[in-house]
């Protein structure tokens, strides 16, 4: 089918966008979502299309490409991405596409190179996207300054790789140079992955987020992530105690003396940055509370930082101890199947078998990325009912799940060049 052909049929997700409008501005804000915005393939593509496509996410780690040709990539829905240590350390990224047919030029997870070579026709790119070789068989007259790789928006902070395939991406300097601060003692450039896992869940992606972004399910589900974690971040909550406060306020007293930055930082709904101390006596989360890594991060000289918790929407949520980080990633597959990445950093002079040890240090997360998992994948079979209808989240408990959904709401009413709902006109982004 050729392009001209494919345009005449006009845009076929035209009714799902009216229709997810309409639902996104008539919505009780404190219910669930209707069940189309879990299930429905159509909405899911609308997803992809207005906020997996027009928001920033995170590609990775800077620490994961440390020199000149290292590289890694990803696929957001249908596009191949690579991102790529260029000359003088500049991190680049492109579309994963060869400017001649089109074919995957890094087909492996990661790597390093001297250039970027097609694989099918040795096409030859500089690690700034510049074609540099296409052999004579082009002809004399082939300009070869056409046909450089097409770029992806690309910024680095605090050690984070953000992307976004849209040519005019939503601002985020303020966040990143606030992200940049707080990350500060842990000396990311000197840092390294220890252990990454992927787990596919047969849920919708915003079913995960929204099992993420409260803990009202954690007393029954989580035994191994409650030996260490806390389950609210903030003295205002209705639950925190006065034994709480003061636990707190003692853990900022020493992380202030030590110059460590622990004040809560938000950017509307979108990005969230909260050191908590973690239960006392201990200091990581691992099974006994104690260092899963002997080599502390950075500049960290006490272990007992608790846990900066970072938030990034629409895709991420971070761990952030003394002795190790962990960055958890959601990339949706289809409306009801979601891959959840989980890397677990370490300092890079950090020996395995020596300082840390892989499987400990993977415990309690593998334990609750799997927990998470069924609690998903039930909910997902629950809403596919016929008997599913929105249900009221919980405002105290539920908070952060209502928090992300306004966030969703906004942002896809923002990008599909509706009207805002009345509940939102409040929201800043």
């Amino acid at each position: 089918m050729d392009a001209t052909y494919t345009l005449s049929l006009g845009d076929p997700l035209e009714p799902v966008r009216k229709a997810a409008a309409q639902m996104l501005q008539t919505r009780e804000r404190t219910f669930s979502l209707e069940q189309p915005f879990y299930s429905d393939e159509r909405v899911f593509q609308l997803d992809m299309q207005e906020i997996f496509h027009k928001e920033w996410l995170i590609a990775g780690m800077t620490c994961e490409i440390p020199s000149k040709g290292n590289f890694l990539t990803l696929q957001i829905g249908d596009n191949p991405i690579m991102v790529v240590r260029g000359a003088e350390g500049v991190v680049h990224a492109f579309h994963n596409v060869c400017r001649h047919r089109g074919s995957r030029l890094c087909t492996s997870d990661k790597g390093k190179v001297a250039k970027l070579v097609c694989p099918y026709h040795q096409w030859t790119y500089e690690l700034d996207g510049r074609l540099l070789f296409a052999g004579t068989e082009m002809g004399a007259d082939f300009d070869m300054s056409q046909y450089s790789l097409k770029p992806v928006q690309c910024k680095t902070a605090g050690g984070y790789i953000f992307i976004s395939l849209a040519d005019n991406p939503p601002a985020i300097d303020d966040f990143l140079a606030t992200l940049a601060h707080y990350m500060e003692p842990y000396d990311m450039e000197n840092a390294k992955v220890a252990v990454q896992t992927t787990l596919l869940e047969k849920a919708n992606w915003k079913l995960v987020l929204e099992n993420n972004r409260e803990c009202y399910h954690c007393n029954g589900s989580h035994p191994e992530l409650l030996n260490t974690l806390l389950e609210w971040d903030d003295v205002n909550d209705p639950r925190a105690t006065q034994s709480f406060k003061d636990h707190v306020a003692e853990s900022a007293a020493k992380w202030d003396a030590e110059k460590i930055p622990f004040a809560h930082a938000s950017f509307g709904l979108r990005n969230r940055i909260v050191r908590m101390p973690l239960l006392k006596g201990t200091v990581s989360m691992t099974l006994d509370g104690k260092q899963g890594c002997q080599k502390l991060m950075g500049r960290i000289r006490n272990p007992d930082l608790g846990s900066m918790r970072i938030l990034h929407l629409p895709h991420s949520w971070n761990h952030c101890m003394g002795d190790h980080i962990i960055v958890f990633t959601v990339w949706p597959l289809s409306a009801q199947q979601t891959l959840v990445t989980t890397k677990w950093l370490v300092h890079k002079d950090a020996v395995e078998g020596v300082d840390y040890d892989p499987e400990r240090l993977r415990k309690v997360w593998d334990a609750t990325n799997d927990q998470d998992r069924r609690l998903a994948e039930e909910n997902q079979r629950g809403i596919n009912s016929s008997a599913y209808q929105p249900g009221p989240y919980s405002q105290t408990y539920e908070f952060g799940v209502v928090n992300f959904v306004d966030w969703y709401s906004e942002r896809m009413l923002h990008n599909l060049g509706a009207a805002p709902a009345p509940y939102l006109r409040q929201v800043n982004e």
